[in-house]
């Protein structure tokens, strides 16, 4: 089948409206709080998305049963990188992480009860959701088989014990989706069950807001405390002991959305750096005249060109549902969250002290939100470990023993 990068018309006015969106409504609002939103005021959020409703173009993603575009991920892509050019676009359009992901996996494996009870309200704006599956070390990190948190027969239910961080958009919340072992020890590869947990259940408890390098992801990222925590046995999320599989269901796409969003960043990084370029004099000429600023220029326009092929063909495998997604998917998420650092980097070494500034040009607040991309869903080392796994595996061979001496 041959794969199809050409963009429908709809989706097309849809991108353009949202580009003029986010550039007439969205950036005055970054400008105003600094993108930083980790503390952000929830009649901030209500009202961007308000504004995103009457402009039409509110949750691109959201399927049309629940009141949205119902856009396939390479739409999405086209979509999500003009909502991507303001580090608010995504939460004035509601498709920012982590409830676009949260939204994709109630669609796809929530009970129809659990669709009305979450999916409606989340993908509404109505409410907010967290995904608890990182911990403390030892716990799951990068490999979510360390997974230390339990899930316990109780009648009628489960009772959920363990440790969370780094868990973004946890305060205010109005639900989380919980990874909990129900068998097996830390380090099994099987063994974890999802949980729909309501915020203000007994035993689940917001211990303190942690302090990170990116401010613009709306209330942060947090660290809670399960404690005797009981839900009901409808409120298990897929099947017991399916929890790996089904959040693959969610990672998968997540981790693509990710780097949609993100190359809203470097396109404007890149615009910055390219206006600087062409104005400022030095040296006799203009920025964009010398030779060492060219390369920096090109070497951004090949970044960004070079990740947003990569996104739409890895969107076209998860849309098919080729085999070979998740093996690209690990390669977009990879190149992406470099290139995105790269071009973000050169717009700031360009640019010299205004690159710098936090008052002046948004380079500072964009660098500072893209350096953990490459840590969040996965470090690139896991990345390539999968990568290369994955490719040497048609070319194993068996290894006979060395014979003794």
């Amino acid at each position: 089948m041959p794969i199809q990068f050409d963009v429908d018309p709809t989706v097309a006015r849809l991108a353009a409206t949202t580009s003029a969106f986010v550039r007439e409504v969205v950036i005055p609002a970054e400008l105003a709080c600094g993108g930083s939103v980790h503390d952000g005021p929830e009649d901030l959020r209500q009202t961007l998305q308000k504004a995103a409703r009457e402009a039409g173009v509110f949750a691109p993603h959201v399927p049309t049963r629940w009141g949205g575009h119902g856009l396939d991920l390479r739409g999405q892509a086209v979509v999500f990188e003009a909502a991507g050019y303001s580090l608010l676009g995504p939460l004035a359009l509601n498709c920012a992480a982590p409830d676009e992901g949260n939204t994709h996996l109630l669609e796809r494996i929530a009970t129809e009860d659990q669709k009305r009870r979450y999916l409606r309200p989340l993908a509404a704006g109505e409410t907010r959701s967290c995904f608890a599956m990182t911990e403390p070390a030892p716990g799951a990190g990068a490999d979510p088989r360390a997974l230390r948190t339990v899930a316990t027969r109780v009648p009628g239910g489960w009772r959920i014990d363990g440790h969370k961080w780094f868990i973004s958009g946890a305060r205010g919340a109005g639900f989380a989706i919980v990874m909990a072992r129900t068998s097996g020890e830390p380090g099994d590869p099987g063994g974890a069950t999802m949980f729909l947990v309501d915020a203000g259940t007994p035993g689940m408890r917001v211990v303190r807001d942690i302090e990170t390098l990116d401010e613009g992801l709306f209330a942060g990222h947090s660290e809670i405390v399960f404690d005797g925590c009981v839900v009901g046995d409808d409120q298990v999320l897929g099947a017991v002991e399916q929890g790996f599989a089904g959040a693959q269901v969610r990672l998968g796409p997540a981790r693509l959305t990710h780097c949609m969003r993100w190359l809203g960043v470097a396109r404007r990084a890149q615009d910055v750096a390219l206006e600087r370029a062409g104005s400022r004099l030095a040296f006799g000429a203009v920025l964009g005249d010398l030779g060492m600023v060219q390369q920096m220029l090109a070497d951004s326009e090949i970044d960004i060109e070079a990740s947003r092929a990569l996104i739409l063909r890895t969107a076209w495998e998860l849309d098919t549902g080729s085999a070979s997604a998740a093996q690209l998917t690990s390669v977009s998420k990879t190149f992406v969250a470099e290139a995105v650092y790269r071009v973000v980097d050169r717009a700031v070494q360009i640019c010299g002290a205004l690159g710098i500034s936090t008052a002046d040009a948004p380079l500072a607040r964009l660098f500072r939100e893209v350096r953990p991309f490459r840590i969040y869903d996965g470090p690139s080392e896991t990345h390539r470990f999968a990568i290369a796994r994955r490719a040497v595996r048609p070319y194993r061979r068996p290894v006979s023993a060395p014979a003794e001496a």
